[in-house]
């Protein structure tokens, strides 16, 4: 045990805190994988943690936190069986299993937890992210489960109710457990689904936490930094899928701008006026690394490139570029054009005008851009008047570009970004682009 003295109850609380966010998935992952049930899972897991804080302020904090409270759950987990009428052989049989490990002794535990610890893991990103389950689901169990964050945080990062994301978790262990939903790996030709709703959960997460939807900020880093945390140990525990690497070199690319995308006030600040001195080097290597091994993987397979693998090499030639002069914007047309065939979307469409405007002139872009507002189909979408409104400006047409700061910034939730487009629908009212 470490020693306690001079340590207040108060210090053993935040480092029981400081355990549980760290532990806290594998606690539950190992457990899901004993008790079959996430939601029982979880239970026990805090039962543990609610011992923790009452016995090691007065024990001091264990050699090994993790193994303690996966001990503690596992023999809650026995207790709780021998107590109830089991009425399935289902029950005996694990209360059975249960107790035949705990009788070859605790060290069992803690000799097979390297083991099995990543599968572990995998099982349970898989569990929280199935697509039997709405993508707010797979997001907000995701968080709770994966990133250790409370119902309260994850309703302040979402900026919805707290009774909103507790109804919302409950209603996702319930349809786990209802539809039977086995806590294993899915078999091969389910892989492919069931791993493009994991990562489009932590693309969700990071994306919330990059560009706020909604509230008085314009980012929430904390979110993006869970994001990454769940995107670098999948990219552990998959390292062949090509599209987990693109996910993952994508964040890290689109991470290293966060300092400089706001400015002392917190105002928004646009990818084409940051001080690139001020992007974040350490993270623009490691994205560099993964993109790299993403298309090791995707040559390996005698594949194509997948979204994720694209939108990273979109993000990688804005990070080679000393200045926006400098960026190879006709590479970047180019990847979209690609990026288009394999996932056609109206927001890709938009980003492309930009890229095209940037490459071939704010005309080019334009006509790409009215043809979207023509189609309709992003009719509500700030970014669409946000760009028309920026290209208009490019040339000259600063009447007609006022008007479209001024819609897009109606069509907004995020007070950061608001005030961003009425500052140049204002600009535009003065002459100036």
């Amino acid at each position: 045990m470490v020693s306690f003295v001079a340590m207040t109850v108060t210090d053993v609380h935040r480092t029981i805190e400081a355990v549980w966010r760290i532990e806290s998935a594998r606690l539950i992952a190992g457990l899901a994988r004993i008790v079959r049930d996430v939601g029982v899972a979880e239970e026990l897991a805090q039962e543990a943690l609610v011992i923790a804080l009452e016995q090691w302020p007065r024990s001091g904090i264990p050699d090994n936190p993790g193994a303690w409270l996966m001990t503690t759950a596992r023999n809650r987990a026995i207790d709780q069986l021998r107590r109830e009428r089991m009425r399935s052989g289902k029950h005996v049989a694990l209360a059975y299993e249960l107790e035949m490990e705990q009788q070859q002794g605790g060290g069992l535990l803690e000799a097979s937890a390297d083991e099995t610890i990543g599968d572990d893991l995998l099982r349970l990103m898989f569990v929280a992210c199935h697509p039997v389950l709405s993508a707010e689901a797979r997001t907000a169990l995701t968080l709770k489960l994966l990133a250790g964050l409370t119902t309260t945080e994850i309703a302040r990062a979402f900026l919805v109710p707290e009774p909103t994301i507790a109804q919302r978790i409950v209603r996702a262990k319930r349809t786990l457990a209802e539809a039977g939903v086995p806590f294993e790996m899915p078999r091969r030709d389910e892989l492919g689904a069931r791993l493009a709703s994991v990562l489009e959960a932590i693309y969700l997460i990071f994306n919330e936490g990059h560009s706020a939807t909604a509230g008085e900020d314009w980012m929430r880093p904390a979110l993006c930094e869970e994001a990454l945390r769940l995107g670098r140990i999948l990219a552990e525990l998959a390292p062949h899928e090509s599209e987990v690497h693109g996910l993952v070199a994508l964040m890290e690319l689109q991470a290293s701008r966060i300092r400089a995308r706001v400015g002392p006030a917190g105002e928004p600040i646009l990818l084409m006026e940051q001080n690139r001195a001020l992007w974040d080097r350490l993270l623009i290597h490691r994205g560099l690394l993964a993109l790299a091994r993403g298309e090791s993987a995707v040559e390996a397979a005698g594949e194509g490139r997948g979204p994720y693998l694209l939108q990273a090499a979109l993000a990688a030639c804005h990070a080679r570029a000393a200045t926006t002069a400098d960026t190879d914007w006709v590479q970047i047309t180019s990847l979209y054009d690609e990026l288009a065939r394999v996932n056609p979307s109206p927001v890709v469409e938009l980003n492309r005008a930009v890229a095209v405007a940037m490459a071939y002139g704010p005309a080019a872009g334009l006509e790409l851009a009215d043809r979207l507002m023509t189609a309709g189909t992003l009719r509500t979408y700030h970014l669409l008047p946000s760009v028309r409104g920026d290209l208009l400006a490019k040339l000259g047409r600063y009447e007609e570009a006022r008007g479209e700061f001024e819609r897009a910034a109606t069509l907004t939730r995020n007070a950061r970004e608001s005030q961003l487009l009425l500052a140049r629908a204002a600009a535009c009212q003065r002459g100036e682009s």
